[in-house]
């Protein structure tokens, strides 16, 4: 079973995407630009000051009123920087 590796650092970036850090060393952008325009989870997100208000928790991302991404989705649907 594959793990995805831990994220040391996150980032809010323009336009919904988000810079990540992970303990691998590789700095990789995940983009949640489609989620948050196709998916109703993420309808409250498109609200720029709360799509910018994450914690990292795990080995994901979760925000104040509980949406959250897998971390595999987090990891291999992002580009390395």
């Amino acid at each position: 079973m594959y793990i995805t590796p831990k994220i040391i650092k996150a980032k809010a970036i323009e336009n919904y995407k988000i810079e990540l850090l992970y303990e691998t060393g590789e700095e990789k952008i995940y983009d949640m630009t489609k989620l948050i325009n196709t998916c109703k989870f993420y309808e409250k997100l498109k609200d720029k000051e709360k799509f910018k208000n994450f914690k990292i928790m795990g080995l994901s991302l979760i925000w104040e009123d509980g949406e959250d991404i897998a971390p595999e989705i987090l990891y291999n649907d992002s580009i390395l920087k």
